[in-house]
């Protein structure tokens, strides 16, 4: 009996122990496809009936590599690197890994940055090594006394996120997530409003919805000359939510106080990326879902998903259902 081939597209993590003793008690071997390395003769060569991805794009091209394939894992929550499409068509199961308890992580990662902006803590830091001191006023810190935050998605992690902004002292928070009921909302203790409304009200607009046809740039040009010029814009969840274009002018132009981003549209960023040379802005490296523990569970939950289907079961977080359903 031909042992089954799981891929892994990298870049992944330092290793793959955990998914070797999940995946070698269900017969299978780890193989991974180094970064850099053209996924699709690799994905070919190998025939997988698993893949395990991060970032990396699994299209009709790599699909149609892998005759045999059975299964894609994202590890993580976001499948919008997966043709679910092209996958279901092929009846290849798609599934994430939505509860592997990063809402901690993130949520202080939000917190983080938008502390860092606020306070300047970037540049007051980099101004002192350059031996200037007493900057104040020149640098000046608006007042968040009765302010508002304005929560774009409020899922799983954008509860946890909520739950600490509120230590601040927010008076009221607005939310934008279509999958809110209201008295979901009502239990929150949020108002549900429109993009607009909330552009134009909230001090801090922090995002937390997946990606999808409909949320693609649902920060536009448009909706950021809304925004007060003492506005900061929070974004720990995907990079095309945001007209990165539009956003950096905003920043620029001094219509908006400052932007805390970990994610974007194209990763790595690259060096041309106008956010990189805007003001009271801090970048981070799409690392606000990490810890140790956070991987650990990650990795072990993902392969789970892989063993799930080699046993002939469906995943427990099948992303791109088909019907009938086994």
């Amino acid at each position: 009996m031909t042992t089954p081939t799981i891929a892994v597209l990298e870049p992944g993590y330092a290793t793959y122990d955990t998914e070797t003793s999940v995946l070698g008690a269900a017969g299978a071997r780890i193989v991974a496809v180094g970064e850099g390395v053209d996924a699709v003769p690799a994905l070919r060569d190998l025939n997988p009936q698993g893949i395990l991805v991060r970032e990396r794009t699994i299209g009709q091209a790599e699909l149609a590599a892998c005759p045999d394939l059975r299964v894609v894992v994202r590890y993580g929550v976001g499948t919008d690197n997966i043709d679910l499409d092209a996958a279901r068509d092929r009846g290849v199961y798609v599934a994430n890994v939505p509860d592997y308890g990063a809402e901690h992580e993130v949520s202080d990662h939000a917190l983080a940055l938008y502390l860092s902006v606020q306070r300047r803590v970037v540049t007051r830091d980099a101004e002192v090594r350059a031996g200037h001191w007493g900057i104040g006023q020149a640098a000046p810190i608006p007042d968040r006394d009765g302010a508002v935050l304005g929560l774009i998605g409020c899922g799983r992690i954008g509860l946890v996120t909520l739950a600490k902004f509120r230590a601040f002292g927010f008076a009221r928070v607005l939310v934008h997530d279509p999958f809110m009921s209201e008295d979901a909302a009502c239990a929150a203790g949020v108002k549900l409003t429109d993009m607009d409304t909330l552009c134009a009200t909230a001090d801090v607009i922090s995002l937390h919805a997946p990606l999808t046809p409909d949320t693609r740039h649902i920060l536009n040009a448009d909706r950021l000359a809304r925004v007060k010029p003492t506005t900061i814009v929070i974004n720990v969840s995907r990079g095309g939510l945001v007209d990165e274009a539009a956003l950096a002018a905003a920043l620029t132009e001094g219509r908006l106080f400052g932007a805390g981003i970990d994610v974007f549209e194209v990763e790595p960023i690259r060096p041309g990326n106008p956010l990189m040379a805007a003001p009271n802005t801090l970048l981070s490296d799409h690392n606000a879902w990490y810890s140790e523990r956070s991987v650990a569970l990650l990795q072990r939950k993902a392969a789970e998903e892989i063993a799930r289907v080699l046993s002939g079961q469906p995943p427990v977080n099948w992303v791109n259902r088909w019907s009938p359903e086994p």
